[in-house]
């Protein structure tokens, strides 16, 4: 991923987001990418309002990738797109899991990913500082609007559950619930790391 294949534009003061960037001093995208996919990995304090990010200085894939997305929308920048992903989150692309899903038994579980779009490549701001193997394999994928961070995108991961849990012959051993609990374990494993 390289932040220079990415269009850099200017920001306009074209709306509240871009005037919050602005208000930080950052004046063009590349900066925009460098200050957001630098700042904590954490939940926001209101899963959806992806704004926080700013106040709050941290953020998921999801709340820093849609605030990025809506920062494009208001500089008109349409080729840049939001998606949401689905894929098998273990140790070594997303490191600090490992030992909660060891001591579930698993080697990974199915996790749903928010990053950037243009011309058909993947961009990820999570965090600026890789830290494992990059995420190339996506299960399923599909492009989504910055408000369908919350709900929309909770659904369409818990659906796909039930799914990799039918796929992976597990639906015997764990119920969609109980996976789900396992995720939130991990994620609060990286909340605490990073």
């Amino acid at each position: 991923m390289n932040i220079e294949d990415l269009p850099n534009f200017k920001i306009n003061h074209t709306g509240r987001i871009s005037r919050e960037f602005l208000r930080l001093g950052i004046n063009e995208f590349t900066q925009a990418v460098h200050f957001i996919g630098n700042l904590p990995y954490g939940r926001n304090s209101r899963r959806r309002e992806y704004e926080l990010v700013l106040t709050e200085k941290r953020g998921t894939c999801s709340t820093k990738h849609a605030l990025l997305a809506h920062l494009c929308m208001e500089q008109k920048v349409e080729d840049i797109k939001l998606y949401t992903g689905i894929y098998e989150m273990d140790d070594n692309n997303t490191p600090g899991v490992g030992r909660i899903l060891q001591k579930h038994g698993l080697k990974a579980v199915p996790e749903a990913h928010c990053y950037l779009k243009y011309k058909d490549r993947r961009y990820d701001f999570t965090s600026l500082d890789e830290n494992g193997e990059p995420i190339n394999t996506f299960l399923k994928e599909e492009q989504i609007t910055p408000p369908q961070i919350g709900s929309y995108k909770v659904n369409f991961h818990r659906s796909y559950i039930r799914v990799w849990l039918n796929e992976n012959k597990l639906n015997q051993t764990f119920s969609a619930g109980t996976l789900w609990e396992i995720r939130e374990e991990c994620i609060n494993e990286l909340s605490q790391e990073r």
